[in-house]
């Protein structure tokens, strides 16, 4: 009997104790990456509701092969900024540039990156205080992409934060540590696209992280963390994957006239051939239906914090605010997310 109620006294205690526990201190932002910046009236209550921070991607640096030169792509075009919001630039440099760029070329890529940078910043008298710079660099890139970190750095003079993928925190030693002021550890899109039907979540799933994680406390960088809220169909003909998309989601898949459920609630078969959202679809493919909702960010965040070092700044960041579903992610779910941090 006594053993019965020290084991009772222990759990109730422990219990108090969690419900007592401070929440964490770290910031809210979002990821915003369509070309055209235009907020709706949900997204800005989101913004407001979840402190105004905005990490908007500026441009795409890709590489033409014909003129065999780098150059700005799919550059912001801003409409109207809410009043009081926080903008950190992203640009986007694919992996292709610096394979190709030569590298007494990379420090003038980095000077065009700064100007164009400000000159969007300064139309809309954007202030700034940091940068972000999204890049898979592979072992032949590293040395030009850590070159053009420096040069870039040296310019700019701001904060300087680099993206970094799961397994660039595992083989950091083999892949290099990018020469920024922090990372941006991006948690999503741990695994391979598939036609399996019964193959895991391709945009989190626990196991694939579980590879990765444990290395997190011996990275050198401080990282902040990237979170999805996105979800997509894997478009699937004759058992391979022909396409991706993000703007077809359960709902046109729960149209019983042109699909049907097969093996399993995720995965559609099309009844006929007919066009959805400009796409041909044939009769016969099947939709594979990956979707994040507020348990897989939960136990993103819960999976994280058991491995992340703690610091006194973290900044969580979503991606991304310009599809987001407003049925599934509201300001609630996402502060209590960011609370774990």
């Amino acid at each position: 009997m006594f053993r019965y109620f020290r084991w009772f006294a222990i759990v109730i205690i422990t219990q108090i104790t969690a419900s007592c526990r401070k929440p964490g201190t770290a910031s809210t932002a979002f990821y915003y990456w369509k070309t055209g910046f235009n907020l709706n009236e949900q997204q800005t209550t989101l913004l407001k509701q979840t402190g105004n921070n905005a990490y908007i991607r500026f441009f795409d640096v890709s590489w033409n092969d014909k003129q065999q030169r780098a150059y700005p792509n799919a550059v912001v075009q801003f409409n109207e900024l809410p009043a009081g919001l926080n903008i950190t630039p992203v640009i986007y440099i694919t992996n292709k540039t610096f394979e190709n760029i030569p590298d007494t070329a990379v420090a003038t890529l980095a000077g065009h990156c700064n100007k164009l940078i400000n000159d969007l910043a300064g139309e809309k008298h954007i202030s700034y205080t940091k940068v972000q710079v999204d890049c898979d660099w592979s072992l032949s890139t590293r040395a030009k992409y850590f070159s053009f970190l420096i040069a870039f750095k040296k310019l700019n003079q701001k904060q300087l934060e680099a993206t970094i993928r799961l397994h660039q925190v595992k083989f950091k030693d083999r892949t290099g540590v990018p020469p920024a002021d922090r990372g941006v550890l991006m948690f999503y899109n741990m695994g391979k696209l598939n036609a399996g039907l019964h193959q895991p979540n391709s945009i989190y799933n626990g196991d694939d992280a579980d590879k990765y994680i444990a290395y997190l406390g011996s990275y050198p960088l401080k990282l902040d963390i990237a979170l999805p809220l996105f979800s997509w169909a894997i478009h699937i003909r004759d058992g391979r994957v022909i396409q991706v998309y993000g703007k077809i989601g359960r709902r046109q898949l729960a149209d019983q006239v042109h699909f049907e459920s097969v093996e399993g609630e995720a995965n559609y078969r099309a009844k006929t051939s007919f066009f959805l959202e400009g796409i041909y679809i044939k009769q016969n493919d099947i939709f594979k239906l990956e979707e994040t909702d507020s348990n897989a960010l939960d136990a993103a965040a819960k999976q994280l914090t058991q491995h992340l070092p703690k610091q006194k700044h973290t900044t969580i960041i979503y991606y991304e605010l310009a599809n987001i579903d407003p049925e599934k992610f509201n300001a609630e779910t996402i502060r209590q997310v960011s609370a774990r941090f």
